[in-house]
């Protein structure tokens, strides 16, 4: 008979390599996991086996949570992170059905995503120097608003998935679907000239990649380290609002619908796989458009 533990293991284990989930979303699934774990084991007052959590279980579970206010955006997360678990379970044949199949999750109120506007992405793009760092950062900053990649999708990209001839880009996106997304003259100008910074950077490295996107050693740049650049520059930059490589996806976003954009292209460019998804671009740009209106309308 199989622990709880394997369980999770071959869970977490299934996440990576079936459905190839990046490392922060696992963590955040053993985190959550992890939760519940501790949870039961004060509640039933003994080590407990994840096949026998019935339904009363979880909604005391939930009880727990609102009890303490967690936030409910991170009781839904929870939640979901239990169902996608016993979902596995159901099809490893572990169990008949899971129990969370009569527990909903805390209705979300929808977060409109936050972007900068057209003035403080050019500031942005303008910060980096001309030292070797700079001018990979610059690269770095220029590829994430020219295309709306995810951050997954910048440091995975590769030399022969660039085409600055024809001025386009073969992004690889969840579930390895790919898709083609053309790039600007700036965005090729400022590659071309990474290209050879590139070359400089590779030379302290030992084995030789085709990462496009390295770090001052050489290797392939991270999630992370891309996430601290954006911050170096943000805090320079002096803006009081949280920026992360998502921020500058929705800052894309919003500015292509801005300019007139169709939302099936919009959600194409940015690898959705349902229209809804992109749908909350236009609560943003309508809201946008309503304040122009009151704002220099004369009888508004």
């Amino acid at each position: 008979m199989k622990k709880s533990t394997d369980y999770l293991h071959n869970f977490l284990t299934y996440l990576k390599v079936e459905k190839d989930c990046s490392e922060h979303t696992l963590t955040s699934y053993e985190k959550d996991l992890a939760a519940f774990t501790v949870f039961m084991r004060e509640y039933k007052d003994k080590v407990f086996l994840w096949e026998q959590v019935n339904a009363l279980d979880v909604r005391a579970y939930l009880s727990d949570l609102n009890k303490k206010q967690y936030a409910r955006r991170t009781i839904a997360r929870r939640i979901s992170a239990l169902r996608s678990f016993y979902k596995y379970l159901v099809r490893e044949n572990v169990l008949e059905y899971s129990p969370l199949v009569k527990i909903h999750s805390p209705k979300l109120d929808k977060k409109l995503p936050s972007f900068l506007d057209e003035i403080e992405i050019s500031e942005l793009l303008e910060l980096p120097d001309s030292k070797p760092l700079g001018i990979r950062d610059r690269a770095v900053l220029e590829m994430l608003y020219a295309t709306g990649c995810r951050v997954s999708e910048l440091v995975g990209l590769t030399l022969e998935r660039v085409d600055i001839g024809n001025r386009f880009v073969m992004l690889l996106g969840k579930g390895d679907k790919e898709r083609l997304v053309p790039i600007g003259h700036t965005c090729c100008a400022v590659l071309q000239q990474y290209y050879l910074t590139r070359k400089l950077l590779m030379s302290k490295y030992q084995q030789e990649h085709d990462f496009i996107f390295v770090n001052n050693r050489g290797g392939a740049l991270t999630d992370r380290s891309v996430r601290r650049i954006l911050e170096k520059y943000i805090n320079m930059l002096a803006l009081h609002k949280h920026v992360s490589p998502h921020t500058i996806r929705h800052t894309f976003a919003t500015h292509l619908l801005e300019h007139g954009a169709d939302l099936r292209s919009v959600q194409e460019l940015l690898g959705h796989a349902n229209l809804s998804t992109t749908q909350i671009y236009t609560h943003i740009t309508s809201e946008r458009i309503a304040a122009i209106y009151k704002q220099n309308h004369p009888r508004a």
